[in-house]
């Protein structure tokens, strides 16, 4: 079938502010380093603009009076917004905040709503997956929790859903959402919240009440690399995944993880991430992909310019075209290829045993759960 990539230039008028490490630019890089490779030429990919949330989309995560503090913070001139998490920190209030995230947010409610309706198989938002953000409070450089609302629009469809969230940070915003419910499977890999923002997503988290066992985490030691972050989504995620059977898969897919990344300590390749994205395209599931995480901006553009060809089914040549070239080396990229020539950087002994610990805990303790 058909992919979609959802995406506008408005995406970039917005600005986090000087020094913060979240830029918008980053979406523009990857949509300019796309067209530079001719995906929107062929005709199974749709390129398609996002639509602005409505309050009622949001609202079936987001509390009221949180929304109307993030509506108003330009004018709220008495710091109440402060509250709700918003104006200072890691979520900055800048100029057009509200506007952005209800368009980000937007963004993904028309992914699950191309993907649940068979408009296309695929569909990914690239400046969707702000996982972070909670009912009443911005968190992690998230206001609106884009994840969240797009499952909410598809469990009103009566989609049986599975999120998958491969960040460096833990999903705890979408992990909140439905920790109480059986009526979605979150999975999250990142690495420990004992070295990492925001310091939750330990493999004990599995779900209460309703919910118990639908919650799964599997936390990394900072250092581990390809081999083993693959391993470990290999040995719990497709198990999980045939013995659920979603109607609907929304991911995920932020690219902090990367070696070259500056906010986390992961070591992962393109080659390990590809290979995690060629397995979720192989459950052959109706899938809403999102973006996320990403501070290294040339390696976000390239990341997600490999998954969009893996989604789409299309082979994307390694040498980067020259159209392009100067402007990715002019925001830091080095050298001239799509894929890095790395193959593996690091997975010591200590990474594996980790791992190998946590998803022994999660096929004894979550597996069971599902007759597995």
């Amino acid at each position: 079938m058909k992919s979609a990539f959802i995406y506008t230039p408005k995406y970039h008028l917005y600005d986090y502010g000087p020094g913060h490490p979240m830029k918008t630019v980053r979406l523009r890089l990857c949509y300019e380093l796309l067209d530079a490779f001719n995906i929107f030429q062929n005709p199974d990919v749709m390129l398609i603009e996002p639509l602005t949330a409505k309050r009622e989309d949001v609202l079936l995560f987001h509390n009221e009076d949180y929304i109307n503090a993030l509506e108003h913070q330009d004018t709220d001139r008495d710091n109440s917004s402060y509250s709700y998490g918003i104006g200072y920190g890691d979520n900055p209030g800048f100029k057009g905040v509200y506007e952005w995230s209800m368009l980000s947010a937007g963004a993904s409610v028309r992914a699950a709503e191309i993907v649940s309706t068979a408009a296309a198989g695929t569909a990914f938002n690239i400046a969707g997956g702000l996982h972070h953000a909670m009912p009443q409070r911005a968190s992690g450089f998230c206001y609106i929790n884009d994840p969240a609302v797009a499952i909410c629009t598809l469990l009103k469809q009566g989609k049986r859903v599975a999120y998958i969230d491969i960040d460096a940070h833990h999903g705890d915003g979408v992990q909140h959402a439905f920790y109480n419910t059986n009526k979605v499977l979150t999975i999250s890999l990142h690495e420990s919240g004992e070295f990492l923002f925001p310091g939750t997503g330990f493999v004990e988290e599995t779900g209460e009440g309703e919910g118990t066992g639908y919650s799964v985490n599997l936390p990394f030691y900072p250092g581990t690399g390809d081999s083993v972050f693959v391993w470990g989504f290999e040995e719990v995620v497709p198990p999980l995944i045939e013995a659920y059977k979603p109607d609907v898969i929304v991911t995920q897919l932020g690219v902090d993880t990367m070696a070259s990344d500056p906010l986390a300590h992961l070591r992962l390749t393109t080659e390990g991430f590809c290979s995690m994205i060629e397995r979720m395209r192989s459950f052959g599931i109706p899938w809403a992909a999102l973006g996320g995480g990403g501070y290294n901006i040339t390696t976000v553009a390239r990341a997600w310019t490999l998954a969009l060809g893996i989604i789409s089914g299309i082979d994307i040549p390694d040498e980067i075209p020259e159209t392009c070239l100067d402007s990715l080396k002019r925001h830091g990229l080095e050298g001239s290829s799509l894929r890095d020539r790395e193959k593996e950087l690091c997975d010591d002994p200590a990474a594996r045993r980790w791992a190998e610990d946590k998803v022994r805990y999660i096929q004894e303790k979550v597996f069971p759960f599902y007759g597995i």
